[in-house]
């Protein structure tokens, strides 16, 4: 029964094109669609429906870790139709599960909204590019998109290291070699040191989560590799003050230097629920000019800001700008660009002045295209 059950769960996830299937006794399935929560209307499920659900569809060795640790990760193939990447874990000693959607298909930069000046920073011979952002933004698809471009344009070795993998890429012009944390290789780290002896042109690390994991990354980075790197922080200056801080004090005036000099960029992205309906990103980007890497070196990160503000002919742009912009041009309501503001204060008083038709200078001639149709999807991770 639970199979049936969990195929007819995936069929609706699949046809409706939710982002995430969640799964917790006392309540009927809930899913995420375009950025909400609504419940199916099905019965209330209990203790037993979702250990049921959940047995029908880990593997055994997940299990075991789910028993061992109280949480697992997984992914799998729900047939020919989709992917889904699924968090399993425990919750008042009952089983909860969470099914992130992983789209087949790479959306291209312009259905993305991303910033053009991308497709130049990611040709770097080599250098470390960030994509950050809460759970739940949309990075996942922004570096398959990322690499896919590569992948169609560039003769490159493309080495991922994830946990778990989530696009497949297929070998085009570029040779990919995807590896699995907890299958293929054990740790992240142990993944970086031996990704460099496998001749890559690029290396994605697919979570920067610790002091071991980010110093092998800023090293392969300075040592003549792309390396993209996922972070869960909001907005660049934020971003290069986590690395720091990982380290130790006395390391960290070194892990200044190198970081200056390895780092290519930092695009942090925020994903908000479109009008009518869907999704939509937005996007803060710091483009690494000596300027920048200057202040990385110097420890005056509290400057990156405004030197983003600055550095507009470069392609950068604030968090807060691109978001002005989707409130501007009708694509997302007020509170929702206030709710994932990093400075909801300033923004507030700039919608207000909008409202009263006092515009900044700038904005007459800047009508950023931060948005695609509604048949594409962002995968909100």
């Amino acid at each position: 029964m639970a199979t049936i059950q969990i195929d007819k769960l995936l069929e609706t996830v699949v046809k409706e094109r939710v982002s995430d299937l969640h799964i917790t006794a006392g309540q009927p399935p809930v899913v995420r669609l375009g950025g909400r929560m609504v419940r199916l209307e099905t019965k209330e499920l209990d203790a037993e429906d979702c250990t049921a659900l959940m047995k029908s569809i880990t593997p055994e060795r997940n299990q075991q870790e789910l028993q061992e640790v109280g949480g697992t990760d997984f992914g799998f193939a729900f047939g020919d139709k989709a992917r889904f990447r699924v968090a399993v874990f425990k919750q008042r000693g009952m089983i909860g599960m969470v099914l992130r959607r992983i789209p087949t298909d790479f959306l291209t930069f312009e259905q993305l909204g991303l910033p053009p000046v991308i497709e130049e920073l990611i040709q770097r011979p080599r250098g470390l590019f960030l994509v950050t952002g809460p759970t739940g933004s949309g990075k996942t698809t922004s570096l398959a998109s990322m690499l896919n471009w590569m992948n169609h344009n560039l003769d490159h070795h493309i080495i991922t290291l994830e946990d778990p993998i989530e696009y497949y890429h297929d070998h085009n012009k570029s040779t990919f070699n995807q590896r699995e944390i907890g299958v293929d290789v054990p740790t992240f780290p142990e993944a970086l040191r031996r990704a460099l002896r496998m001749d890559p042109d690029v290396i994605l690390v697919g979570e920067m989560r610790d002091l071991e994991t980010i110093s092998a990354a800023i090293t392969a980075a300075e040592t003549g590799h792309v390396v993209f790197g996922t972070l869960h922080t909001t907005g660049a200056q934020g971003t290069v003050d986590r690395i720091i801080d990982v380290f130790p004090t006395n390391q960290q005036e070194q892990i200044r230097t190198q970081l200056s000099t390895a780092i290519i960029g930092i695009l942090s992205q925020a994903l908000l629920p479109r009008i009518p309906k869907g999704l939509v990103a937005a996007y803060e980007l710091l483009v690494v000019t000596p300027a920048i890497a200057n202040l990385i070196r110097e420890g005056k990160t509290f400057r990156i800001n405004s030197s983003i503000q600055t550095g507009r002919k470069f392609g950068m742009q604030l968090l807060d700008d691109a978001l002005y912009n989707l409130w501007k041009d009708g694509l997302c309501e007020e509170k929702d660009v206030m709710y994932k503001s990093n400075n909801p204060g300033e923004l507030k008083v700039r919608i207000e002045r909008a409202k009263r038709g006092m515009f900044d200078e700038e904005e007459e001639d800047d009508d950023d295209d931060d948005d695609w149709d509604d048949d594409d999807e962002y995968d909100e991770d």
